[in-house]
């Protein structure tokens, strides 16, 4: 970790010529001719392997496919059961397929790098959902509110045992009211009309538009920091954990990590109090997303934040206030609820383990808040001090997801678009780290005794 003093410098915009140029007046040279058959392959190795995965997904049966209306049904047929060992051979491969990406990304063409971009994205939202049930849980609390008139803030799924929702909910939040944000529990109101596919095929939408849309604000903010776009938004777009969880499961902390992106986007456009806002409208989706408004505040320095921030939030509470009364807040305590459960793959469960104990004691939760509250404090006095305040923020977001006990694939996206546009290229190398490491840690069983 860099210390207070360690400021470090801004990166340079990288000159045209930084980019391979053909010799003699425009012919290809034999070295890029390797190169883009090189990234050819690399692509169509990671488009085959998501077509591999969706397909087979469609198949049905399959424990990696929560049980669902059958979204998918024109590709049944196609491919066969998806198992777990198919997936985590696919998995690597995309991951061997995006790490030969990242070295080569030089040699990547913008045009290239966008198709195929699209095409990943296209291929799972074709597809059945991935790998999690949390789109339930997002359909079950509209229905709550439209379908039912209940506040999804005060009642979980198991207050609407007789509709059909209930039982494709995940077991351990049948009984949980929403721990989203008011914002994102508005937006599911208008696709609720829609019937329980409708919805779900409105959830994939925004999703994958999400996830794209974080793509090109990932490009357009390394523009504006002066840096050649390509790297930042392939690490990005192409990223498997991105694609296969993130994408895969329409997950609301797309729409989220989108608009914090927005947020970043234009405060480094000199509009802090559009950028604050939009960041305050992130948190109103997911509130993991609120850690980077004080890296932005003490980074900028500018009143506009500051305003930005109060209106949107007395925006956001207005409205949710009149939509859900004074129980709106209450998903905070549905927040603290959720972070004593444990997961597998989270980083304290397998410290734990390290050390021959049998899981997370208080003791260590005690630990890990102040862990964080360290690193955070560290953080925003370097931020004070001249270091990179997306940088920072980015730290952040990593220490959130490291510490916490409920870790999940996707949380990691969290910190992946605020890695890549920062100047402190250590967070980038940290985030694609524990990326690997849970890619490694899913590995796992297959070489576990029976």
């Amino acid at each position: 970790m860099t210390t207070p003093d360690a400021i470090s410098a801004p990166v340079s915009p990288r000159p045209q010529s930084a980019r391979p140029r053909a010799a003699n007046g425009g012919a290809i040279t034999g070295e890029r001719r390797w190169s883009d058959l090189a990234v050819i392959a690399l692509i169509t190795g990671m488009v085959a392997g998501t077509a591999l995965v969706v397909l087979d997904a469609a198949a049905g049966r399959s424990g990696l496919v929560p049980p669902s209306p059958h979204i998918a049904a024109y590709l049944d047929g196609v491919g066969s059961r998806l198992d777990f060992p198919t997936f985590i051979y696919v998995l690597l491969t995309m991951s061997l397929c995006f790490a030969g990406l990242l070295a080569l990304a030089r040699r990547v063409r913008p045009r290239t790098l966008v198709a195929a971009i699209v095409i990943l994205h296209v291929i799972v939202f074709v597809g059945p959902v991935l790998l999690s049930q949390d789109i339930f849980s997002y359909v079950a609390y509209g229905r709550l509110g439209v379908v039912h008139g209940l506040n999804p803030f005060v009642h979980g799924p198991s207050a609407i045992p007789h509709d059909h929702i209930y039982r494709l909910v995940g077991i351990q939040w049948r009984h949980v009211p929403s721990a989203y944000g008011p914002l994102f529990t508005l937006i599911s109101y208008p696709l609720t009309p829609l019937g329980i596919e409708g919805a779900m095929w409105g959830f994939k939408v925004l999703g994958t538009l999400a996830s794209l849309a974080t793509v090109w604000l990932v490009w357009r903010s390394a523009q504006r920091l002066g840096r050649d776009p390509v790297l930042p938004a392939m690490v990005v777009g192409l990223n498997p954990v991105l694609v296969l969880y993130g994408v895969g499961g329409a997950h609301n902390d797309l729409i989220m990590v989108a608009l914090m992106m927005l947020g970043v986007w234009l405060s480094l456009g000199v509009r802090d109090g559009w950028g604050a806002g939009a960041v305050v409208a992130a948190a109103a989706v997911k509130a993991t997303a609120v850690a980077v408004l004080p890296f932005m505040l003490l980074g900028r320095r500018r009143s506009g934040v500051i305003t930005g921030a109060l209106a949107a939030a007395v925006a956001v509470g207005l409205v949710s206030l009149v939509a859900f009364g004074v129980h709106s807040l209450d998903f905070v305590s549905v927040l603290r609820r959720q972070q004593s459960f444990v997961s597998f793959d989270s980083f304290p469960t397998e410290v734990t383990h390290l050390f021959g104990l049998p899981g997370v004691f208080p003791v260590d939760r005690l630990l890990l808040r102040g862990a964080l509250i360290g690193m955070v404090v560290y953080l925003l006095v370097a931020v004070w001090r001249g270091y990179d305040w997306v940088s920072g923020a980015a730290w952040a977001m990593l220490a959130i997801a490291v510490t916490t006990t409920w870790l999940l694939a996707w949380y990691t996206l969290w910190t992946l678009p605020l890695a890549a546009i920062a100047r402190d290229r250590r967070v980038l190398v940290a985030t694609l780290g524990v990326q690997a490491l849970f890619i490694v840690h899913q590995c796992t069983p297959l070489f576990s005794p029976l």
